[in-house]
């Protein structure tokens, strides 16, 4: 039941960001039409949506993605933070990959022409991990790191969740670590069973800010290095149209390269992330990372050979 509620608040909010500001009558009537209302029992199957709950699913909305949809008497229901929304944020990501689950659940009969990239066990464990960070509340996690030969069950307390290479992934206070550690929602995460356990997250934690310094998910130690790519011409719409990190910026620009800097911590992601570029990038700055990326060339070559 818990997981048709979060799928019901996605459902709601993307039929609104999409056809906002949208009178309840064609909420409701969308609703009536939609295949997440046929898991419901006979007498309500392929009912319209009541208004109470309807209310109801606002409030929830908000406590859960902090998203507040106000309403116009002449319009209808809208988004009223729609910018943040439609931002580039941990919460776009969420939205944006939620409503193409759902979206794929209404279109069943089309599933062999709509095809995308699968995030594992994202559905499984993204319910659980949400209502505990809306609760404020801890989690009893059962883990299975690609590093040790047995799974350890113990307590976290979720302090929020980021998509990153198609799979999700949780910081979390963990017991016995003085920093928050990542945990990935995938085949390591065995179980997930929410207690009542109330814990509270610090108050100037901000999960943007968090990972503001790093591209994906491995927060390391080290400060923030400017680094400068040279980036073939070929490959700079590319750059442009998705940038690597939300520091890059165009300091050079020649008819055959660009040159983009960006402001990070040079952690193993972003290094594999450029060593899969190919000789298309090159790292010219710092010279300890260009020499790094080097070297792991060097080794790669030296396989080959």
């Amino acid at each position: 039941m818990a997981k048709n509620y979060f799928n019901r608040y996605v459902w709601l909010i993307d039929l609104i960001r999409r056809r906002g500001p949208i009178p309840f009558e064609d909420i409701s009537h969308a609703w009536a039409h939609s295949s997440l209302n046929s898991g419901e029992s006979a007498s309500l199957q392929q009912s319209e949506l009541p208004q109470r709950t309807f209310f109801n699913h606002i409030e929830a909305i908000y406590d859960t993605f902090g998203i507040e949809i106000k309403c116009d008497r002449s319009r209808g229901y809208y988004l009223a933070d729609s910018e943040d929304v439609e931002g580039a944020g941990v919460r776009n990501w969420l939205l944006e990959s939620l409503s193409m689950n759902n979206l794929l659940s209404e279109s069943r009969d089309m599933r062999d022409r709509i095809l995308f990239e699968k995030i594992p066990s994202s559905q499984k464990w993204l319910p659980v991990i949400i209502d505990a960070m809306r609760d404020g509340t801890a989690i009893e996690l059962t883990y299975q790191s690609f590093w040790r030969d047995e799974p350890n069950t113990f307590e976290v307390h979720p302090w929020c969740v980021k998509l990153f290479k198609q799979r999700w992934y949780m910081l979390a206070k963990s017991e016995g670590y003085d920093a928050p550690r990542i945990y990935a929602l995938d085949e390591r995460m065995l179980d997930a069973v929410p207690l009542k356990k109330r814990l509270r997250i610090p108050a100037k934690f901000n999960a943007e800010e968090f990972f503001s310094r790093y591209f994906g998910i491995i927060a390391a130690e080290g400060k923030p290095a400017f680094v400068d790519l040279k980036v073939d011409a070929d490959q700079v719409r590319y750059f442009e149209s998705l940038p690597l990190h939300a520091s890059q910026e165009k300091i050079a620009e020649a008819e055959d390269y660009t040159v983009f800097r960006y402001c990070l911590v040079p952690t193993f992601d972003f290094k594999q992330e450029l060593l899969g570029r190919g000789p298309s990038v090159e790292v010219l700055a710092p010279a300890w990372f260009r020499e790094e990326i080097a070297g792991e060339i060097k080794e790669m070559t030296a396989r080959y050979e």
